[in-house]
């Protein structure tokens, strides 16, 4: 389970080795294939980890770039020894079995590798004489091999190879194996044969295996501990035989109860049997059953005193012969759960909090269809009530979201819980560890499924994080997946929208070689893609106005996302949009707030040395939209123009010293005490304007800038100016001939 305390130093030391595997355990032979260093020995322990761990990452981590020689380091036993492993899914194909097949193992557990064939089984056998626990749960392909009914090469080409199911094979010489898994085995195996020689089987598991006769099961009656017929469908003949099976601690006879039509029903006898006969049962599970008679007691009874888990006051009448209460009891899924007193200390259910828990607990392994279920139970009481168990529920999500990435109904019904789970109000109970775990499943689901509703949820969760700190850590991956959501042709609209909020969240604030990254990944032409399509739709809306902001924010003192803005006709749609939306005032000041960051690149002003630009900038300094932005935002795009001096003045209407007028009356008639709509993290690019006498409107335009800041925010932007040097640089400025009284003053 997702765990939320630190990682172990082996942990790290495991990761790291996995992920620089050339810079540590291994070399590069002949420039492909990955080979040991002939001087290390591994013990199991470290061996173990090292190939469960690299299965983990290969399954969760995006970035990780799976070795196809990676099993062949373990294929020697001198240097490696490997004792306990869980492989999954696509990961595992025959050959990397093949690779390991002189271990000694005692475990193995193969969870849906469905790229194993009988090729695989074969391998099992050189496992024969040390295994003691296997699980082949899944493997549905593990009992078919390859047949070329032509024989000759030739052939081939006219009959292909062609499936054949593998009937001969049994665990003939499995002497030590005690632990068995063959859930969701394929029909036409025959289960007893294969099980025959196996003499004292201690755990077995048939989930989702159809047996019409289950007889066989009586040889294993002195050693069986625990059975698992998951989703088998029960008649009175299998009954009769797991009653004899008195060592059973325990029994799991559950089902989901919409995969199809069960005839059977479960009744009190059945309970009154299996109190009766199985003795020692410490855990059962009849999740999912229809009781066919009742075996409650009256209500009346049932309501009384304080709710107690001692049998003798048992709401479910058989459980009253228990000699003590189970440890486990498994009701999720039927009308038992919702009863006052169950004999039980923990219980799966659907009647409150901790019955869902234990639920998604029980079942996520194996079972995506119930825990989809049960974790839709905790997204609703996370929604409507506030979560008990804030920390279980988290990981148990998180855990559920690792296992079944690709399984469709578990990503929705989970990232909506994340949603609910990590909200403000939970914030003080989670760590940085936690949090981060949450943010990879996210974004593992944002990567697996174009799905509108798992794009949504994952979307709206990421927006409960401090952004950008809390998504530095997988900064490029969560910008290269927005940008892929916004650059669909088909969109849905709220997910745009968000989309391009945490986009404008992710650029802000963060340093210029970020910016520069997410400028290469294609942000600039996203952003100005969505501008286009909204300017054809005649709308001017939240997207609209967060794609202009998000440039704002992305060419802030980066030149190159600048450039990119100039070069892909991004003037040509800020004189559109001021045209067709007049009287956005938000959207005026960012678009102006943009043009500010380019003016400020001395190589791209003469771009912006135009008469219609230089007009339009003109004209926008009288405006009085957003109180003083606008107007602050254009005298700052032609304050920085001026600063290049008369000679780069390339047109002849406007003339510079009609724009040099309005300039300084706008200034004027401005508010000293303004409070501001914007945020500077550095100085730099307005304190340039100050030691210089070319423009002393410029000069003006940069000291009331400092002059505005550090007298409303002192708190904030009195230490970046004397950080940055401002203080020498105004000295200087009072001194100077050039500069203006007034300007002078605000120095002082």
């Amino acid at each position: 389970m997702a765990s939320d305390t630190p990682e172990s130093l082996m942990t790290l030391c495991t990761d790291y080795c996995l992920r620089n595997l050339e810079g540590t355990l291994c070399y590069l032979l002949d420039n492909e294939t990955l080979r040991l260093h002939p001087d290390i020995f591994l013990p199991s322990e470290i061996c173990d980890k090292l190939v469960n761990e690299y299965v983990e990452l290969v399954k969760t981590d995006s970035i990780f770039e799976p070795h196809e020689s990676f099993f062949t380091l373990f294929s020697d036993p001198r240097s490696t020894r490997l004792a306990r492993i869980h492989l999954r899914e696509h990961i595992v194909q025959d050959q990397d079995l093949e690779a390991i097949r002189k271990q000694d193992l005692i475990e193995l557990y193969l969870t849906n590798c469905e790229k194993l064939t009988a090729k695989s089984l074969q391998t099992l056998v050189s496992f024969s004489h040390t295994l003691i626990s296997l699980s082949l749960f899944g493997c549905c392909n593990i009992f078919y091999e390859e047949e070329n009914p032509g024989g000759c090469e030739d052939d081939c080409l006219v009959n292909p190879t062609r499936q054949v199911l593998v009937k001969d094979f049994t665990f003939e010489g499995f002497s030590r194996l005690r632990i068995l898994n063959l859930g969701r085995l394929i029909e036409g195996v025959n289960v007893e044969t294969l099980l025959r020689p196996l003499a004292s089987l201690a755990a077995l598991d048939l989930s989702g295996i159809q047996l019409n006769d289950v007889g066989f099961l009586t040889q294993w009656k002195d050693s069986l501990v625990s059975l698992v017929l998951y989703n088998m469908d029960l008649s009175e003949e299998h009954i009769q035989v797991i009653a004899q099976l008195r060592k059973l601690r325990h029994l799991d006879i559950s089902r989901d109860h919409l995969s199809s039509y069960y005839k059977f029903k479960l009744t009190r006898r059945v309970l009154n049997l299996f109190v009766e006969n199985l003795v020692n049962l410490t855990s059962l599970d009849i999740s999912g059953h229809t009781m066919l008679e009742n075996c409650t007691i009256p209500s009346m009874e049932e309501k009384m005193g304080q709710t107690s888990i001692e049998p003798a006051k048992s709401s479910i009448a058989p459980f009253r012969g228990l000699k003590r209460p189970l440890q486990f009891l498994g009701l999720f899924e039927t009308s038992l759960c919702r009863l006052t007193h169950i004999p039980a200390y923990k219980v799966s259910g659907d009647k409150n909090e901790e019955q869902v828990l234990n639920a998604i607990e029980a079942y996520t392994e194996h079972r995506p269809e119930i825990t989809s279920r049960a974790i839709n139970l905790l997204f609703d009481i996370a929604r409507i009530e506030r979560c008990s168990q804030l920390l279980r529920a988290l990981q148990l999500v998180i855990t559920a979201l690792k296992c079944h990435k690709d399984d469709k109904n578990i990503q929705v019904t989970g990232s909506a819980a994340l949603f609910y789970l990590t909200n403000s109000e939970y914030r003080m109970e989670q760590s940085v560890k936690l949090r981060r775990q949450v943010i990879q499943v996210v974004l593992n689901g944002m990567e697996s499924y174009q799905e509108v509703t798992v794009q949504r949820n994952c979307c709206l969760t990421l927006c409960n994080f401090s952004i950008p700190e809390e998504l530095e850590f997988q900064y490029r991956r969560v910008n290269e997946l927005l940008l892929n959501i916004l650059n669909q042709s088909r969109q849905d609209e709220s997910i745009q929208r968000i989309a391009v909020h945490l986009c404008n969240a992710l650029v802000c604030q963060v340093d210029n070689d970020h910016k520069e990254a997410v400028g290469k990944m294609g942000f600039v032409m996203t952003m100005l893609k969505l501008i286009q399509k909204k300017l054809a739709d005649k709308t001017c809306d939240q997207v609209m106005e967060f794609s202009w902001s998000a440039l704002w924010n992305i060419t802030d003192e980066t030149p190159d996302n600048c450039e990119m803005f100039l070069n892909y006709s991004g003037m040509k749609l800020f004189l559109e949009c001021l045209k067709e939306f007049p009287e956005k005032q938000e959207l005026h000041r960012n678009m102006l707030g943009l043009l500010g960051n380019v003016a400020e690149v001395k190589e791209l002003r003469p771009q912006l040395m135009t008469s219609q630009f230089i007009s339009v900038f003109s004209n926008l300094l009288e405006s009085k939209a957003d109180g003083i932005e606008v107007s602050y935002n254009a005298c700052g795009v032609l304050s920085h123009i001026m600063f290049d001096g008369p000679e780069a003045w390339g047109i002849c209407e406007p003339h510079r010293e009609e724009v040099v007028k309005r300039m300084w009356a706008a200034i004027q008639s401005w508010d000293i005490n303004s409070r501001r709509n914007i945020n500077y993290r550095s100085f730099e690019p307005i304190l340039r304007l100050l030691p210089q006498g070319i423009s002393p409107v410029s000069q003006h335009w940069a000291t009331w800038a400092l002059y505005n800041l550090v007298s409303v925010y002192p708190d904030k932007y009195c230490p970046l100016l004397i950080k940055e040097g401002g203080i020498p640089l105004l000295k200087d400025m009072i001194k100077m001939a050039s500069a203006r009284q007034e300007t002078k003053e605000m120095a002082r």
